[in-house]
This record gives structure tokens, sequence and C-alpha cells, in this order.
């Protein structure tokens, strides 16, 4: 009884797969949908594809209001990417997509569309977070830093030497001789 039902499971995905086989199903495949960056890091969009034939795959970035297109290639054949990510977009004929040089503007929604030559298409997306880069900030703060205990040394500096020019001058007034027997001074008109 129980090889019937093991023969009967086994025959029933071996159908399941023949069918979706034949009407030409595309199944996309990724390990990590949502993504978290940092600036100027890089980042994979990592896919893998079934489907019959040699397939087109298409990456869009949608972010609000804005939907651009990233670029177009068939595996094996040349790539054709857009101006803005020319430098920056590596294609692979897994599907996969590798963007390098993060910028703050590059976090939103990434889609992949891997479209057949029969017409069948199949749409996977991707949550891109870009970070901005904290240790910046913290150059930008130690090195603040590092002014003021310059300039707060400087400060220092100069009141010890006003003050060791202040005591020279009074010792220098005390050495003075005083006037003898209440004699005044008299300074002319």
């Amino acid at each position: 009884m129980r090889r019937f039902r093991l023969l009967d499971l086994r025959l029933f995905l071996c159908t399941t797969l023949c069918v979706l086989h034949i009407a030409g199903a595309i199944s996309i495949h990724s390990p990590q949908r949502s993504l978290t960056r940092s600036v100027q890091e890089d980042v994979l969009f990592s896919v893998h594809f079934t489907c019959r034939g040699a397939p087109t795959v298409q990456w869009t970035f949608m972010s609000g209001a804005v939907s651009r297109s990233i670029g177009a290639w068939r595996p094996g054949a040349a790539a054709n990417i857009t101006l803005d990510y020319r430098e920056r977009v590596r294609p692979y004929a897994n599907g996969s997509m590798g963007l390098s040089d993060l910028r703050l503007q590059d976090a939103g929604f990434y889609v992949v569309s891997i479209t057949e030559a029969t017409g069948n298409s199949r749409d996977s997306g991707f949550v891109l977070k870009v970070n901005e880069v904290i240790y910046e900030d913290l150059q930008y703060l130690s090195v603040s830093g590092a002014v003021l205990a310059c300039l707060a040394g400087l400060l220092m500096l100069s009141m010890w030497l006003l003050d060791r020019a202040y005591r020279r001058i009074l010792a220098c007034r005390r050495r003075r001789p005083a006037p003898e027997n209440g004699e005044t001074e008299l300074q002319p008109l």
C-alpha cells in the first residue's frame, strides 16, 4: 500500500512537471528579495530562471513616481543597458544583475521580467534599501573636534604668555625707586 502512494506521488510530480514544461511555464527563483547596502557598495540581484528557449531578461527600476528601464539582454548575447546605468550594471546569463557604486537614489523596487519568444512572461521584484555611510559623519566630527582643540590650546597658550608678561611688568614697577619724602612729580601741562 505504501509503495503505491509513493509511486502515485512520483507519477503526479512527473506529470505536473511535464505539463508545466510543455506549457512553457517560466519560474524565477531568488535567494533574497529584500537587500540592504550602504552608499558606494555593490549589490547583486541574484536570480535563476527556468523556461523554454532563450528568453529576454529585462530589468526595471521603480521608486515613487519614477520608473525607468535599466536594460535588457538575452543569455549569451550582448546586453542593451541604458545610458544612466551603463557604467554601473553588470548583466549575467542566468538573469542576475550586479549594480556597483550605489547611491541614495538607487533605493527602491527592482523588477526582473523574463519573456519567452512565445510571449509568455513572468516578473519578480526586489526591494533595495541604501543606507548613508555613517563614518563620514564621524570623520567630520573628529576633524571639527581636532580644530576646536587646537584653537583652545592656542588660546590657553596666549593667556599664559599674557599672564607672564603682566607679572614681569608688575615686577619691574615694584623695582623702581619710590619717590622720597612724599615728593610727588608734577607733570607739565
